[in-house]
Order: C-alpha cells, then structure tokens, then sequence
C-alpha cells in the first residue's frame, strides 16, 4: 500500500516537471502567444532575410503587433518572398517600412515596422514595397578586416609621408 501510494507521488511529480519543461520551450520560442483571432495578410520582399524564420514576432516600438506566415523566393525577382500576419488591433499606414532586426548581438531575428506618414493604412493583400534587409554579421567582419587591411597597407605610407613633409 505504501509503495503504491510513492508511485503516485513520484509519477505527479514527473508529470509536473514535464509540463514545465514544455512551458518553458513554447515560452523560449515565442510559441505561448496563441492568437485565435484573425488578422490581416500583408507581403513584402527583402533582398536578404538573414536567419528568418516563420512565426518570428513583428514589433514595432517594441509592442508584438504580428507574425511571420511563410517565407518564399520569388525567382523572377531573386528576392525573399515573406507573408505577415498582423494583428487587426493595429493599423499601419500604407507607406510604412519594414526592416528585419536582431533582438542583441546574437539573438532572434524579427521584423520590426516604422509607420509613415500616409492617410490611409494597409489592409489585407497590400504589399510593402520599402524594405531593408538583414545585417548579416559575418559580412560585417569581412567588410571589418578587409577595409582595415586595405587602410593599414596603404594609410602607413599616406602617413609617413605626411610625418616626413611637416619636417
């Protein structure tokens, strides 16, 4: 009777830490934030997505005020074809900008919104036409050490030269 009685305790308390573990993966993917209601469908396209990925959060001043659907390549244009969800709550006018950001150095990538300024707003099937792409960090470096090195082998003489002229 008594080992029986332990078994039941043992197993709620697997259970319960089973269910905090998958609270905690849907919380870390940004997955808790189940929204039943219907928004309205926008696309875009951006000449580099970077690390994208669907159901990535679309911001703006910080707020969430939408979702990444899908993501796809137009092979006519050689673009980044991506669908957004947006949360009907919030309208955007239609000369809006959309640019994919990083939550810090390293984190997940997001869509972020700057409003314009146009009287009228987006509405389902409208397009974004002004987009900036992803800054993708290793070209960052690349561009970093290259232009650094260009600079070190030709700037050294510019400024001997300059140092030998003041004399």
């Amino acid at each position: 009777m008594g080992r029986s009685k332990n078994d039941f305790w043992v197993g709620l308390f697997v259970l319960i830490g089973l269910a905090a573990l998958v609270f905690l993966a849907l919380q870390s993917a940004n997955l808790l934030n189940m929204n039943f209601q219907r928004g309205y469908r926008i696309t875009a396209d951006f000449d580099n997505i970077g690390g994208l990925k669907p159901k990535a959060a679309v911001r703006s001043a910080g707020v969430v005020v939408g979702r990444v659907v899908s993501i796809g390549f137009d092979d006519q244009k050689f673009q980044a074809h991506i669908t957004l969800d947006m949360d009907p709550r919030f309208a955007f006018p239609k000369d809006s900008s959309l640019k994919i950001l990083t939550s810090g150095l390293l984190g997940e990538q997001y869509i972020g919104v700057e409003p314009g300024a146009d009287e009228k707003n987006l509405a389902a099937g409208d397009n974004v036409t002004t987009t900036q792409s992803a800054v993708v960090l290793e070209n960052l470096i690349s561009q970093f050490l290259f232009n650094g090195a260009a600079d070190g082998g030709s700037g050294g003489g510019a400024s001997n030269q300059s140092k030998s002229g003041s004399k």
